[in-house]
């Protein structure tokens, strides 16, 4: 059994979730978390339910998704693993900062670790999770997909009856257009998704509800 536990985190109220199963290994998927307390409500997650980290997955390298990179990389030596197209977006984090948001990241920034592509699949536990590319959002955008337990981590590609901008410098709509082909057409309806905003939701919703996704 898998379970998902989300913290709600930074200005942008984005989704931070740590994933873990029986084993008691977990992954953090997109760690936006911004402010002293918010780092701390994860680790005294992790200790109190005795989960230790093995990786540190992102779903794109815009900064409100990882902004807690450096903390992480402090507490357990965790590098970020995120797709090869959007590397450079997340070792520019204190420029998107300055030139975004007027704001200021002073923490040194750990390096990459993993960079990650189509068909990958990463373990923890008794469980994978398989990489799907998806850009639209940013050239790296990509999704987290647990088969077994038909999960999905959509980031900023899809939302609950919406989907992410395409109107940043890395954005592209017709690939957006594809990616949502893509997921409406290799998902099973029963697939929970998890997005990088708002609530979750499922592919059978979606398909039906989201405007830009239902058939």
């Amino acid at each position: 059994m898998v379970t998902v536990y989300r913290f709600e985190v930074n200005p942008l109220q984005e989704n931070c979730y740590v994933v873990s199963d029986d084993s008691r290994e977990c992954v953090i998927i997109d760690c936006g978390a911004y402010y002293d307390e918010e780092h701390e409500a994860i680790d005294k997650y992790l200790s109190e339910q005795q989960l230790t980290p093995v990786h540190l997955l992102a779903t794109h390298g815009h900064l409100d998704h990882n902004f807690g990179n450096a903390h992480l990389f402090q507490q357990y030596n965790l590098k970020v693993e995120i797709c090869a197209e959007d590397q450079r977006l997340v070792e520019r984090l204190p420029q998107q900062a300055a030139a975004l948001f007027g704001m200021e990241i002073s923490e040194d920034q750990p390096p990459v670790g993993k960079l990650l592509s189509e068909g990958d699949v990463i373990t923890f536990g008794n469980h994978t999770l398989q990489v799907m590319q998806t850009p639209g959002h940013s050239q790296g955008s990509c999704l987290f997909y647990i088969k077994e337990e038909k999960m999905l981590f959509s980031g900023d590609t899809l939302f609950r009856m919406s989907i992410g901008r395409t109107d940043f410098p890395e954005g592209s709509w017709s690939q957006m257009e594809q990616s949502l082909s893509k997921i409406a057409t290799t998902l099973p309806a029963e697939t929970v998704v998890y997005p990088g905003h708002g609530p979750k939701t499922t592919i059978a919703d979606e398909l039906k509800y989201n405007p830009y996704l239902k058939r």
